[in-house]
């Protein structure tokens, strides 16, 4: 009987017809295998110097075999990469401990880090503190010199724009929140109209917690953005989720909106960024780690919707738990993967190559060893297509 209905559904499959739970043949469309290209990675107990106190509210036990509360501020948790002229990257740090509850000791930052793909190490090498020093933010605040925390704001997705100043997706509101290149807040957050997380005391959640602006991509002529929701709206189809287009220069919403479907309801997007006027990557996993990791994915996105069924079409460009090693880069195997509860931080670095962080939920995750926190690995891939990347996202700094 088992055999039986195994073989039906790959009817069903095969012919296009939607199973619930199961990828479409469009979903299942790829480019063959990515290589790893580059291996740096970040050791999870790396530090501010001379920061203040954090990781109070995580008590005393050990977690992977870390103990709280820590003399600095932890560099850890990338949910965002931008790559700079020099050959450094901005990375932005998220909440903190994953939570707000616990994360009122934990200062977001943008920190800037320089991988070296020759040794294998990765340095810190500056970084800024978000604060809102003209009280912008509507809402009372953690701490009364007006540094914002993970208590206040869930940053997870970032880009900067001409001037040099960045725009941040906030998961709490979810906001958009604006800031100058010195990490200072520079309008109050711009509310998502009628989507309200459950941190978000301006109205009935709709929203999961944690399910805000994941992915944040600036088109390639810097007038809009793409903001992209990590979990589902209520009342929208389980499993798709609202890519929102965002005037950069009005500070507005433009009304578009694009719906992106995942492959299973429980997946989340970890990040989207910009190909071109009607293309984007989105990281797409499930929320395993290590062994039971399934879904790692790399998907390219087209908003023209060829289909015509009201989403975007997705064709996989990096399976990231099946990259071709030949090299053995990093000291693996033939075959690498990158087997991470959560993958959230995506750059095109030319027209066949993209970079890849995780996010390494210090000190909780830990699925590269077990019972050992995750360090924050950056990696890059050679695809096997041929993005044709619009040139002004290739030249972007």
């Amino acid at each position: 009987m088992r055999r039986s209905l195994l073989v039906g559904l790959s009817v069903l499959v095969s012919v296009g017809v939607a199973v619930p739970g199961v990828a479409s043949p469009d979903d299942r469309r790829d480019w063959g295998r990515a290589t790893l290209t580059g291996f740096a990675a970040l050791p999870a107990s790396t530090f501010v110097p001379g920061s203040e106190p954090s990781g109070a509210a995580l008590g005393t036990a050990p977690v992977n075999g870390v103990v709280a509360p820590f003399a600095d501020q932890p560099v850890q948790g990338f949910s965002g990469v931008l790559r700079n002229a020099d050959g450094t990257y901005d990375v932005l740090s998220d909440n903190g401990y994953g939570a707000k509850a616990n994360s009122a000791d934990f200062a977001l930052r943008v920190q800037r880090v320089a991988p070296d793909f020759g040794s294998g190490a990765v340095d810190v090498v500056g970084g800024i503190t978000l604060t809102d020093p003209h009280g912008h933010v509507p809402f009372p605040l953690t701490r009364p010199d007006r540094v914002l925390t993970g208590a206040d704001l869930d940053v997870e997705s970032i880009v900067r724009v001409a001037d040099g100043s960045y725009w941040i997706g906030d998961e709490f509101g979810p906001h958009l929140l604006h800031f100058d290149r010195a990490g200072r807040l520079l309008a109050p957050p711009v509310p998502l109209p009628g989507v309200f997380a459950p941190e978000n005391p301006a109205g009935a959640p709709n929203l999961g917690g944690s399910k805000g602006y994941e992915g944040l991509a600036l088109s390639a002529d810097g007038r809009t953005l793409d903001a992209l929701l990590e979990g589902t709206v209520a009342g929208d189809a389980a499993g798709t989720l609202r890519l929102n287009e965002f005037d950069v220069r009005s500070g507005r919403y433009t009304g578009k909106r694009w719906t992106y479907r995942l492959d299973r309801p429980e997946h989340a997007i970890g990040d989207a960024v910009t190909v071109d006027r009607n293309r984007l990557l989105v990281i797409e996993r499930d929320g395993a780690q290590g062994v039971d990791a399934r879904a790692k994915r790399v998907y390219l996105v087209d908003k023209r919707d060829r289909d015509r069924d009201g989403v975007l079409d997705k064709t996989l460009v990096a399976d990231l738990l099946d990259v071709a090693n030949p090299r053995g880069l990093g000291g693996f195997g033939r075959t690498f993967t990158f087997p991470f509860t959560t993958i959230e931080d995506l750059v095109v670095l030319d027209d066949h190559t993209i970079g890849v962080l995780n996010d390494n939920n210090f000190p909780s995750s830990s699925g590269r060893t077990p019972g050992k926190p995750d360090d924050n690995e950056f990696i890059t891939l050679r695809l096997a297509g041929d993005l044709g990347a619009d040139p002004r996202v290739l030249r972007r700094r």
